[in-house]
């Protein structure tokens, strides 16, 4: 009885799929994902690793090099917790109000997407330098954006946005609105509807938003490169501290940068996804 069984479950096991060609997609898969990632992060871990671990362990305890990374790094997270706050309130008012002009807000959503990041830089910096429209505005509060870390994270804040809101939209919109109308009537207010009952629902999309939006300022250049200032130890990031390497020929120390940065993302990036595991678990979002 137990032979027969088991060879039932494999028999389903081994049973074809009703969409053919697994084998060539999942080869293409593996070749693919090889060529444009593996081999590409393979290079960068290879070419650092010509440096030898002390100098390499030197460029990595540098004090520019921590202070960069510490700037690119704190700016994303920065950036991405805002573009949460922002990015669900904006996402709700899409999908939960109908208004003139909505349309033509959510399109405008998507500009960080097709916009060139050079011409973002240009244009943030234009704007809150101390003579730009809104710089002007905030110099006699002693406030200054352009040229400083606050520069960069506005940079980072608009180029993240849109990851935040297109991945909790569409999940926002299949909530049903007569979940919060039947809590509604058990008694829960307005706070306790959104605390209990829709910001649960939203927690893996949010997650990944923020996910999205993090990895995204991480690696962000031309946005920043024009509003930051690029001062070292006060306002250059690690991108930008990859390409001085490069410009000076110094190929190891440069790859030996970006596998800092690699190690570091990829680790925040892995805590970030057990979370995310673990509330689809928790709440029995996409099981």
């Amino acid at each position: 009885m137990t032979t027969t069984a088991s060879a039932s479950r494999g028999w389903q096991f081994r049973r074809p799929s009703v969409i053919p060609g697994f084998g060539l997609t999942f080869g293409f898969t593996i070749v693919y994902l090889t060529l444009i990632i593996l081999i590409p992060l393979s290079g960068v871990a290879w070419r650092s690793a010509e440096l030898g671990w002390a100098d390499f362990w030197a460029i990595a305890t540098d004090e520019r090099t921590l202070k960069a990374l510490e700037i690119s790094f704190g700016a994303s997270l920065i950036a991405a917790v805002v573009n949460v706050i922002f990015g669900v309130l904006v996402a709700w008012v899409l999908v939960r109000y109908r208004f003139p002009g909505r349309r033509i807000i959510d399109a405008a959503v998507d500009l960080p997407f097709a916009l060139p990041t050079a011409v973002a830089g240009i244009a943030l910096a234009a704007i809150y330098a101390p003579n730009g429209w809104v710089g002007q505005l905030l110099a006699p509060l002693g406030i200054k954006v352009a040229f400083t870390p606050l520069g960069i994270v506005i940079a980072l804040i608009f180029i993240g946005l849109p990851f935040v809101v297109r991945t909790v939209q569409p999940v926002m919109e299949e909530i049903d609105r007569e979940v919060e109308e039947a809590a509604a009537t058990l008694g829960a207010n307005r706070f306790q509807t959104i605390t209990r009952v829709i910001l649960p629902g939203l927690a893996p999309a949010v997650l990944t938003g923020f996910a999205l939006a993090f990895a995204r300022a991480v690696g962000e250049y031309g946005s920043v490169i024009f509003i930051a200032g690029n001062i070292p130890y006060v306002s250059e990031i690690a991108p930008l501290l990859i390409v001085i390497r490069l410009e000076e020929f110094n190929y190891a120390g440069a790859t030996a940068v970006a596998a800092i940065m690699l190690v570091i993302s990829f680790a925040m990036l892995f805590v970030i996804n057990l979370i995310q595991a673990w509330s689809r678990r928790r709440y029995g979002y996409g099981a």
